[in-house]
């Protein structure tokens, strides 16, 4: 049995477990604070209370950790979950993406530790507790693309995985059609404006585009058909939303939203020094498209080959069954 806490914030973290799972010889518990999806390939789901509440205090313990209140039942009330399970099924191995403090939590409760790496300015003292504690860590990318200085103290039992895309292998559904764009908003919260596509819109008369996710556009569950054909693909910086334009091998534009320990700006930075995507600090006034989207179209590196997608989930795989070993 092995043990998986899924962060519940947007779904890549969700999506990441899922192809994982689904390649894993033992069976997958899943804790999280986010519903449970109608099918996936984890045998259980166990739900956790959100950390949150009015009467949190304390939420750093010092600077220690990220989010560790006293004053709040439900941090206790999820703990108590997970630490009740561990003793009960004494599982193999317990994956952690993310929590410095549900990492913490399992390893000192004796159970091997796998932590998945983020992005990002990870240099603080609690990200470098949760990578010290972990046995494994899993890096869902390709070190040739991104090799943060901050992570090659733990080389020896780093893992550079490739980008990890649900849609990895998909087959391709037909030829890219020149002259359309699809923009994607991600789950996770944008600071799109209502309105940005049409003017956008406006500004390229000459290109049909397609909002994904966008104010006033619907989400889409599955983007695959969409991202195979579009002739260029605008998408935030998340490392699922990375992976699954990656995967299609898209022409991209990669612009930057504002996340925690700017996870985001990493990965679009990264990407634009390899000449892999034209990548963008935030999103920009709607009359600079028409030279990004030409400057998309310019892009001759093979996207895919470079993120390293075919085989990603596998490695991942073996690295934490390596662990449970």
């Amino acid at each position: 049995m092995i043990g998986y806490y899924v962060h519940h914030h947007g779904v890549g973290h969700l999506a990441r477990a899922s192809s994982i799972a689904a390649l894993l010889r033992d069976d997958v518990t899943v804790f999280s604070s986010r519903p449970a999806p109608e099918r996936s390939p984890f045998r259980q789901w166990v739900p956790l209370p959100m950390d949150t509440g009015p009467d949190a205090r304390g939420a750093t313990a010092g600077g220690a950790l990220h989010w560790a209140p006293t004053g709040v039942p439900g941090l206790t009330e999820r703990m108590a979950t997970i630490a009740a399970w561990i003793e009960r099924h004494r599982p193999r191995a317990f994956v952690v993406d993310v929590s410095v403090e549900v990492s913490t939590f399992v390893r000192l409760m004796g159970i091997p530790l796998v932590v998945l790496a983020m992005p990002g300015d990870r240099t603080d003292a609690p990200h470098r507790l949760a990578y010290a504690l972990a046995d494994r860590i899993v890096a869902p990318w390709s070190r040739a693309v991104y090799d943060p200085e901050w992570l090659r103290e733990h080389a020896d039992k780093t893992v550079y995985a490739g980008s990890i895309s649900r849609v990895a292998d998909r087959v391709s559904t037909g030829p890219r059609v020149p002259d359309t764009a699809v923009l994607m908003s991600g789950a996770g919260g944008s600071s799109l404006a209502a309105g940005y596509l049409d003017a956008v819109r406006a500004a390229t008369p000459d290109t049909t585009w397609r909002g994904v996710g966008t104010p006033g556009e619907p989400w889409v569950d599955d983007v695959w058909p969409i991202l195979d054909t579009a002739g260029v693909v605008v998408t935030h910086g998340g490392q699922n939303a990375v992976a699954d334009v990656a995967a299609a091998n898209a022409p991209a534009v990669v612009v930057a939203e504002d996340r925690p320990f700017d996870e985001q700006r990493a990965t679009a930075r990264a990407l634009d020094r390899a000449g892999l995507a034209v990548a963008l600090d935030a999103w920009p006034d709607p009359a600079a498209w028409p030279d990004l989207l030409r400057r998309a179209r310019a892009l001759s590196a093979d996207l895919r080959t470079a993120t390293e997608i075919d085989g990603a989930a596998a490695r991942a795989a073996a690295a934490i069954e390596s662990v449970a070993g």
